[in-house]
């Protein structure tokens, strides 16, 4: 990363201050994450896509150390804009890359403007932590998410389960929500050693004070494993796939029986 975009002595990175964009087209899809038992949408997640809709993939090949900052920026600015755009009213879960952050309150200047442009309400805002991204500097994470704290937006931890860091992020601070891997969610109610380790992690939860959303959720035995497991807030194809620039709502079919 070049040294130009550190934060100089105003405290604003230069990239941020002057909005340098990154390169290559993107857009978002967005998928929606589910309340089961209060059969209501608990937020859409942005997920990045190419310009017609190409795969995350097609446009994160694009990424690498030199514009990681700018592409981090750009994601969080144009999925503000268009879940405004779509008239969003549930809350808008964006992904982050907490190695692109410098300094946790000058890189979130473009984010508040670029909400203040869209009269999007910060506290409909949710930072999704990628897990799967090592963290360098757990320390340096901590202040992240105070800082986002304090400005109001939600914080999860991603995939957790799957990354590098597990438990071991959960003792350094406490996000609002961690989000079960897709791997402990997969075929739960026919894996009973899988059961456990999930009911054993939202107890831990409960007395940490994080709430638990399962990712990947696409069959109504896992969900009804799940809410068996005390899991309320699911996503996954069960309930509806991501739609490219387009909210969509849960198929009514996939709430199962009234509990």
């Amino acid at each position: 990363m070049p040294d130009s975009g550190h934060p100089g002595q105003d405290g604003h990175c230069r990239i941020c201050r002057d909005g340098e964009a990154f390169g290559a087209p993107l857009a978002f899809a967005f998928q929606p994450i589910v309340d089961v038992p209060a059969r209501s949408v608990f937020a859409h997640e942005a997920l990045v896509r190419g310009p017609r809709g190409e795969p995350a993939a097609s446009v994160l090949a694009q990424v690498d150390d030199r514009n990681r900052y700018a592409f981090d920026q750009r994601c969080r600015r144009d999925a503000i804009a268009a879940a405004a755009r779509l008239g969003l009213s549930e809350r808008l879960s964006i992904n982050f890359m907490p190695n692109a952050i410098y300094r946790a309150s000058a890189c979130i200047q473009a984010t508040l403007r670029a909400a203040d442009a869209c009269g999007f309400p910060l506290d409909r805002i949710m930072f999704e932590i990628t897990e799967t991204e090592r963290v360098r500097d757990v320390a340096h994470l901590v202040e992240i998410v105070t800082e986002y704290r304090r400005l109001g937006f939600l914080t999860a931890l991603d995939d957790f389960g799957a990354g590098y860091s597990g438990l071991n992020l959960l003792a350094a601070f406490e996000p609002d929500i961690v989000k079960l891997d897709m791997d402990l969610t997969r075929a739960l109610d026919s894996r009973p050693r899988s059961r456990v380790i999930v009911q054993s992690l939202v107890r831990l939860c409960e007395e940490l004070g994080i709430a638990v959303i399962a990712e990947g959720v696409e069959t109504a035995g896992e969900r009804d494993a799940l809410l068996d497991c005390g899991i309320t807030r699911m996503q996954g194809w069960l309930f509806a796939r991501a739609a490219f620039d387009a909210l969509v709502q849960p198929d009514p079919g996939a709430w199962g029986a009234a509990r």
